[in-house]
């Protein structure tokens, strides 16, 4: 069997099934994440689609024309949109909004690149947007509304809305695509710059966000060991908490592999929360993917198919770990329950709870039931 053709299909199909089983979970618990993560799966499951089919049949224009749309321009966004309404109630808005002024930044950095020539004054454009929508995540964070997600909501479907534009007034040369002549994957030549910048504007926006919102969801729920003191208390006196924001993201990362050990022990008693084995799973996934699309861009597109597949493996096994999405298992549509209804142990419920508590005012105490 063609491994370029089974790679892509069995991607298309594993993040189409996933994407069924987050939308019958929405029916019932009508979480707005699961619904954003559905979407985002379909066009997941859409870009694979599109590479399985032309691998079996031959590239034409429609099929290139989705699979840029759907693979390369607007899953990482929407992904990333639904970890920002999961943790829309927390801190988190601090990190989506440095997510989306670097996605912005990294946008007009690579202005000068031969392959966007021609884009004008749209780099800048992209990045005053970006720059303004990621001022007001930040601002709304501070003074702890949990709107911000609108905002974020305003960037991806904006970008979304406007790649639509654009690809419906592009006409491209024929044969109407293109590929790599050494490996048969599909590059994005052919599109003008103003549609292709749109990609790194919403994929660093989007996988960032995925990656970094898995991160902050593990370190919140699990046993934490504090080596660096932070606090993110908007009442302190502006040059403290312009300090503790600076130094958020390191004590974050320093305080979560210092915890690992005591996670790992409270993994082995069974008293750990299913969220924490979940985004790590999903932090995972999402960098897998992340890295297949980035060295696809730089014209390595031999990793590409197994980037994908890979990462929603992962991504699908965090979801499934979590309790807290799949609280249960059954045929999508129908009342048939393949699995009781599950639940966290009493001790995991605990001791959750407690390090939720002890989160260095990372999360409000709403975020457990975001």
């Amino acid at each position: 069997m063609n491994p370029t053709v089974v790679l892509p299909a069995l991607t298309s199909i594993l993040a189409l099934a996933f994407a069924l089983a987050l939308f019958d979970q929405w029916r019932e618990r009508r979480g707005g994440f699961q619904l954003i993560w559905t979407i985002g799966m379909v066009f997941y499951g859409v870009g694979a689609g599109c590479e399985a089919i032309a691998a079996a049949n031959g590239w034409n224009e429609g099929l290139y024309r989705a699979w840029y749309l759907a693979g390369a321009v607007w899953t990482a966004g929407w992904l990333g949109l639904g970890t920002a309404f999961l943790l829309g109630r927390t801190r988190f808005g601090y990190s989506f909004a440095l997510c989306l002024f670097f996605g912005g930044l990294f946008t007009f950095l690579i202005r000068n690149r031969p392959e966007y020539e021609g884009a004008g004054a749209l780099p800048l454009l992209y990045f005053i947007v970006a720059g303004i929508l990621a001022l007001a995540v930040a601002v709304e964070t501070y003074f702890a509304n949990d709107r911000w997600p609108l905002l974020a909501a305003t960037a991806v479907v904006g970008a979304t809305g406007l790649s639509l534009v654009l690809m419906a007034t592009t006409t491209l040369a024929a044969p109407g695509y293109a590929t790599d002549p050494a490996t048969g994957a599909p590059i994005a030549i052919l599109f003008p710059p103003s549609l292709r910048l749109l990609t790194p504007f919403l994929n660093i926006t989007g996988a960032f966000a995925l990656i970094l919102g898995a991160i902050f969801s593990t370190y919140v729920f699990m046993p934490k060991r504090r080596v660096l003191a932070y606090s993110l208390d908007p009442n302190q006196p502006g040059d403290e908490f312009l300090f503790n924001l600076v130094i958020a993201p390191v004590a974050i990362m320093v305080n979560l592999v210092a915890s690992l050990p005591g996670a790992a022990g409270a993994l082995l008693a069974g008293r750990l929360h299913s969220r924490v084995p979940a985004t790590i799973l999903i932090a995972v996934g999402a960098f897998v993917a992340t890295l297949g699309d980035t060295l696809n861009r730089f014209g390595m597109t031999e990793w590409f198919q197994v980037g994908k597949f890979l990462g929603v493996l992962f991504l699908f096994a965090g979801f499934l770990v979590s309790v807290e999405v799949f609280r249960q298992f059954r045929v999508p549509f129908t009342s048939i329950r393949l699995s009781r209804t599950r639940t966290e142990s009493p001790g995991a419920e605990a001791l959750a709870t407690a390090a939720e508590a002890s989160a260095d005012d990372a999360a409000s105490p709403t975020e457990a039931t975001a």
